[in-house]
Order: structure tokens, then sequence, then C-alpha cells
């Protein structure tokens, strides 16, 4: 036994000696997810799931080009960014791209992490695909453009005009941008905005002509509505309609619809608006679905209409953590106007497929309980992984070894990139494992699993050095600037330790592995930091690895 004790220093001397002179690096050789949704649904074979996208997918957008159906989400001050799937069907959806992949194409330094890249729209015209978003603090409205909506997509070109959610509409060989703005008047409250519309001049990248308001506040001023917003425009039977959001995206979110014989209006609403909305729905119905809007209409090949758009799935009244998800419904046309949904009707979570070519069920799962692991043995990382903010330089190595990462900037460092790397958390019920090598060279230095909201609002579960000795802890940060130690056990470092995190609804319970065995730091943590309600912002929990040296700096 004695023998034993010289050869572990020495191990653990050689492992903080090698990571010194690397710049303080952890390694990760696995990292697993499983995850079940908290409603419990029989699908029918001919049936689809909704969401059809889960956790944080928000804002989507859809087009369709001849037999293929593109759709995009926002992805705000994550990087990569926008990212891209392709279906056949409407209902099984597979990850192909993301749009914002470059550090060069958008610099999101000092972005808030709900900041950078909102509501993107995507459509096609004469071969090419066109995004057009907005930039929120960081240069305002773009367009990018790609041949194959896997990418690459072009650098933006930056558009003149003020607000959020632009969206192409294309008539014949003639494109036009509606948007959010504020209205030609004083703003009577707050929250009160405006539709205008302008034509683009595709060819040579810039606004052409006057800029038209097209409706004031939303769908009747005199009630003081507020955030019309997601603007899209379609044609049909001679009419053209305007379907946008309106009330925030929140409880009181919907989506409401108006008409015009012209393309620059008057836009008068249709009387029985909202055409879709969960507000007005019994608080304590079971497995709600609430916050429905933003949507955008595609019709079908088969000449069908149907709606993909955002909602919610708290685990309690007004409590999620996994972000705002991507729901879809069909589009039914009665006397000239669109319905999604009848009012005070739930959403299903369960409802007959589009009549279209069955799409075998993805190797990448987005919707029901699935699982996944990944042993970071490939050339490169899954499109799905994604970090906070642009990266001036890679922190991650990709080997043999599995994935190494180099300490950069602290999480919360508003200003910096941190050495972090997640997946979206889908399910309120998951399980997160991963495995990490890493010996802290001095107090403070840590690496392991961090699920973060934003930059005042994650937790740490992980390894670390506190009064010179290694020790595995649970660190929280709620709505704040500095950590609190919730909790820490000595831990032998001689060898790699395994990290779960069990998320239930509200709670975490913190598991580890070392040689010793298998051990729980902490039960049925109160997670509720993590909810959207608490943090604030408009994003999901991002779990994955993380490593950060103080001694190092932010480099």
């Amino acid at each position: 036994m004695t023998r034993s004790i010289p050869r572990l220093v020495t191990t653990l001397s050689a492992l903080v000696v090698a990571q010194a002179a690397a710049g303080q690096t952890a390694r990760f050789d696995r990292f697993s997810y499983d995850g079940r949704s908290q409603e419990r649904v029989v699908v029918a074979p001919n049936a689809y799931r909704n969401p059809i996208l889960s956790g944080y997918y928000p804002d989507p957008s859809v087009t369709r080009v001849g037999d293929d159906y593109y759709l995009v989400n926002s992805s705000f001050a994550h990087f990569p960014g926008l990212p891209i799937f392709h279906s056949k069907d409407l209902v099984s959806w597979v990850q192909i791209g993301n749009a914002i992949s470059r550090p060069s194409q958008l610099d999101f330094t000092g972005r808030a992490v709900s900041q950078g890249v909102f509501a993107p729209d995507i459509s096609w015209h004469a071969g090419v695909f066109y995004i057009v978003n907005t930039c929120v603090e960081c240069k305002g409205n773009f367009v990018i453009t790609a041949k194959d909506p896997a990418g690459p997509w072009s650098d933006p070109i930056w558009l003149p005009f003020e607000g959020i959610d632009p969206s192409l509409y294309w008539e014949g060989d003639k494109a036009y941008i509606v948007n959010n703005r504020a209205p030609n008047e004083p703003p009577r409250y707050d929250g009160h905005r405006a539709i205008w519309v302008q034509e683009y001049d595709w060819r040579a990248g810039k606004m052409v002509g006057p800029s038209t308001q097209i409706v004031n506040g939303g769908v009747d001023l005199a009630t003081k509505p507020v955030w019309i917003e997601g603007p899209h425009l379609i044609k049909h039977d001679g009419f053209y309609y305007l379907i946008a959001a309106e009330g925030g995206t929140g409880d009181n979110h919907s989506e409401v619809v108006f008409r015009s014989k012209s393309l620059t209006g008057p836009f008068a609403p249709y009387v029985g608006n909202p055409i879709l909305t969960q507000r007005g729905l019994a608080a304590d119905r079971p497995n709600p679905v609430t916050s429905a809007g933003h949507a955008k209409f595609v019709q079908t090949q088969n000449g069908d209409w149907w709606a993909t758009f955002l909602a919610t799935r708290p685990y309690a009244a007004e409590r999620y953590a996994i972000g705002r998800e991507t729901f879809l419904l069909p589009v039914t046309w009665s006397n000239g106007w669109p319905h999604i949904l009848a009012p005070k009707t739930p959403i299903p979570f369960a409802a007959a497929k589009p009549n279209l070519p069955v799409q075998p069920r993805p190797t990448t799962p987005v919707t029901g309980d699935f699982g996944y692991s990944d042993m970071f043995r490939g050339k490169s990382l899954a499109m799905q992984w994604i970090g906070i903010r642009t990266p001036a330089t890679p922190f991650y190595t990709l080997g043999t070894g599995g994935l190494t990462l180099h300490s950069r900037a602290a999480l919360g460092d508003r200003q910096g990139v941190p050495a972090f790397l997640g997946r979206r958390q889908q399910h309120h019920v998951a399980t997160i494992t991963t495995r990490v090598t890493f010996v802290p060279g001095t107090d403070g230095a840590r690496a392991g699993l961090a699920a973060v909201q934003n930059d005042e609002s994650f937790l740490f579960f992980g390894l670390t050095r506190i009064a010179g000795k290694p020790v595995v802890a649970l660190y929280a940060r709620d709505k704040a600037q500095s950590d609190t130690l919730v909790a820490a056990a000595p831990v032998d470092l001689s060898g790699p330790v395994t990290l779960t995190i069990r998320a239930d609804a509200g709670e975490m319970t913190f598991d580890y592995q070392t040689r010793a065995g298998r051990r729980t730091l902490k039960s049925k943590f109160d997670a509720n930091l993590l909810t959207t309600a608490r943090a604030g912002g408009f994003v999901g929990t991002i779990v994955g690895p993380y490593v950060y040296d103080p001694a190092a700096g932010t480099r």
C-alpha cells in the first residue's frame, strides 16, 4: 500500500507538469446524452410528433425547393450559428450545416448570449438560397447566400434599415423585404412597433425605392398590441397575406394575419385573429404547450399548406430550461383567410402526417425520446456542437485521445470566449455524461461539465483545486457575477473521472465515478436558475465540456 503512494504522487506531478506546459488543458474522451419527454405520447404510424425539433430551436423559417424542405433557426450569440435542416416530409429533419460557420462572417465579441442573430428567414430564387437576418448589437440587418444550403454561406451583405426580423418575399423576378421597425410616429407605449416593406435589388444586394409602413402596432392599435414581429408575406387567390407574431414571445404570444389587394397596403386584419395562440387555456392543464407564435407558411408540392412555429413545454408554471422549440401544424383556408388552430385549442403532441413521401427516421433524432454518444474520434466535431461567441483562434483539438480543450476565458466573461463546447439539452428529463482527464495546476483551475443559459446563469460540475487540494465540485451562478460553491468532495485524479448530470424537470443530481467507484456529490439540486423565467433571454440550456485556468488568462 505504501509503495503505491509515491507512484500516485509521481503520476499526478507528471500530469500537472504536462498540463502546465500545454497551458492547462483537459481531455474528454466521451460524451453521451439520453433524454425523454415529460409527456408520454402514443404516435400512430401515420402521425408525427410535436415538437418536430426538440429543445432550443426557436424562430423557425421554412422553405421548399422542389420536393425538398429546408429550415433554419435562431442561434443568438452561439457559434457556429443558424442551424440548417433538411427534410422530405416536413416531420423528419436532419441538420445539414450551420449558415454562420466562420468567425469572419460575424463578430459576437462582447455580445450577451441572447444578442447576436435573431429570427432568420430562408428562401430560394434562381438557384440560390438566401437568409435575411438581424445581428442584434452587431451591425444590424444582413443577407447571406449559398448555392448549397449545407454551406458554405457567403459573408454578410449589410442592409441600411433599422429593426429586426426581416423576411424576403419573391414575386416573379423581384424581391421585397418586410420587417419590424419603429412606427412612423412617436411610439405610443412600450412595445409599439410597426411592419414595413421595401424592394430589395437582389442582383445588386441593396435596398431600392420607398419604404412603406403597412401595419402600425398590430391588429388593433387602440388595444395597445405589443411586439408585432416575425412578418412574412405570401400571395394567395389574388390577395397579399401578411402573417406576423404579436404579444411578445411569452405566454401572450400569438400569430395574426392581415390581407391586402396591394403589396404596399392598406392591410386589413382578420376579424378572427389570432389564428394561433395558447393564451386563454387553463393554466393547470396537464403537459401544457405555451408561447405559440412566430409562424411561417410553406405550401407542399401537392398544394397543401403547413406552418412551422415556436412554442414551449414548461414543466411547471412558466418554467422551462430547454428553450423555445419548433412545432408544425396544418394550415386550412376558409372564407379567404388562413387558420392554424381554433381558439382555446391545445396544440396536439401528435397529428396526421403531411401527404408526402415517408422519410426514414434520422440517425440523429431531433424529437421524441432519444439518446446519442460522441467518442470524439472524427476529424471534426459534429455540427450540433456549439460554443459561446465567435473564437478568434481555435480552443480545441481532436485526436486519438479524444477532445482536448485549451483554457480561454472564464464562463461569465462577456468580453471573452470560454473553452466550452455544448449540445442542446433537448428534454427536461435527461442524463448527460462525460469522462475527463484533468489535474488542476492552480487553485480555481477547473474542467468538467457546464450547463449554461447565459453569462450570469450557469452550473459547473467537475474537477478543480481548492486550498491546494483536488476536489470534485458543483458551482452555481444564479443571475450573478460570481459563482457559489454548492458542494465539494476529495477526488482521486490518478485516472479519468466520469461525470454525470441527471436532470429531472427543475432538479439535477450530480454523480461522479473514479477508480474508487461511483458516488453522488449532490442530489436533487434546485436547478430553476437555468429556466428562462429566472435567467431571462431567448435561448435554452447548453451542456458540455469546459475547461478554465485562471493562471493562463484568456489568450
